[in-house]
């Protein structure tokens, strides 16, 4: 029997354990089966359109008819596995040494280590607690003075921790939680992220109107530290900050199909953000011809559909309750992309992609679109960069 089964089967008392806590019915949580539950849709976790000045998450996930995540005691079984997301993008066995990913997000999550801890033991992935210093969790000015709960961006939350963990087992997780969806406040939040020791990647998984450089810019623009942003959830809609910025990297999306741990098929989500920014310059060299004269969304992408593809996680359903669920959108594929930079070790710059990214370490997305617009590469999937999905997604870390 695998070290990987042992684990899993010994988690599972854990696992009842942490659901009894949450007001779930330890007995079934203990079932190592997989569950299917019909009659789900994909939502969002936070508001469509966020006011002015602020920004909405935008992970996606399934519920069922009264628009709440379903009750499931085991993994969906059309959720992606840790093992699946591994195999899909070549990062089975890769080491990050202890390197830090850091998410950024608002408000409060109570029950965050705990339900991290469910995930990672029902997949054997290895403790990652705050009493191991795997895990550190903070408020935007690094204290420990955490903001009240809020629903949707603590489901964000989950998706951004278990995605990472997913991705690269081995990264040590910071999260850094902003006491208002408030660019200025989320923007410290982003700065206190980087002053953490071990930090190499920060990912954000929300965004709001396209903003100029200079008004929140410089809070993504830390040397040495890969920033991601997640392009959004609308299709082709025009930019999103902070992944029109041009310090960050954006983080597209796509649909992943799996069989087992074998790639399928991966296209273009139709739901990937896409467009030029109308005021910050350019990331890309004019040879990828992304017809934009100003910044260009998207740079790199990763799974994000909801429905196929989207991640498995343990949510919360209430400030008390979480449950197994299948989370998604572009807030799936920016922590991926943190995490493959947190194990690329590499110089974790948002240009690297364009002077690395070969046919061998990136996949080409070429079927598939986001909309209609007036440039055919904006939203419709090409060989080499396209809007909803930039250079492809990762084959392993050559490319970060």
């Amino acid at each position: 029997m695998s070290k990987r089964l042992i684990a899993a089967l010994l988690g599972a008392g854990a696992l009842a354990a942490t659901f009894l806590a949450g007001g779930v019915n330890g007995a079934q949580a203990a079932s190592p089966r997989l569950t299917h539950l019909s009659g789900l849709h994909a939502a969002r976790a936070c508001p469509a359109t966020p006011a002015a000045g602020h920004a909405t998450c935008f992970a996606k996930g399934l519920v069922n008819k009264s628009g709440a995540i379903p009750d499931a005691t085991a993994p969906l079984s059309t959720a992606l596995a840790p093992g699946q997301l591994q195999a899909a993008y070549a990062l089975t066995g890769k080491n990050a040494g202890g390197r830090t990913v850091a998410i950024v997000d608002a408000y409060g999550y109570p029950n965050l280590a705990r339900d991290l801890a469910t995930y990672r033991t029902y997949y054997g992935l290895g403790a990652c607690t705050t009493a191991n210093t795997c895990l550190k969790i903070v408020d935007q000015n690094g204290g420990s003075n955490l903001p009240r709960f809020n629903l949707g961006w603590a489901q964000e939350q989950s998706l951004d921790v278990d995605a990472v963990s997913a991705a690269c087992p081995t990264c040590h997780i910071l999260v850094v939680q902003a006491k208002s969806a408030n660019f200025s406040d989320l923007s410290t939040a982003v700065n206190t992220a980087a002053k953490q020791a071990g930090v190499v990647a920060i990912s954000n998984s929300y965004g709001g109107s396209d903003l100029s450089d200079s008004t929140y810019g410089a809070a993504y623009n830390h040397s040495g530290i890969a920033i991601t942003a997640s392009t959004g959830d609308n299709g082709y809609k025009g930019a999103s900050f902070p992944a029109s910025s041009h310090y960050v990297t954006a983080v597209g999306g796509t649909t992943l199909k799996m069989s087992g741990t074998t790639r399928v098929t991966e296209t273009v989500w139709s739901g990937a953000g896409s467009g030029c920014s109308s005021v910050n310059v350019a990331v890309a060299p004019s040879s990828f011809n992304t017809g934009c004269a100003t910044r260009a969304m998207a740079d790199v992408s990763a799974a994000a559909d909801p429905n196929t593809g989207g991640l498995s996680t343990v949510s919360p359903s209430s400030s008390k309750n979480s449950s197994w669920a299948q989370w998604g959108g572009t807030s799936e594929s920016s922590p991926i992309i943190a995490a493959v930079y947190a194990l690329a070790g590499g110089g974790y710059s948002n240009t690297t992609p364009y002077t690395n990214g070969t046919s061998a370490n990136l996949h080409d997305i070429t079927s598939g679109s986001n909309g209609s617009c007036p440039t055919t590469q904006w939203c419709t999937a090409r060989a080499g960069w396209d809007g909803p999905t930039g250079l492809g997604t990762p084959n392993g870390t050559g490319a970060f």
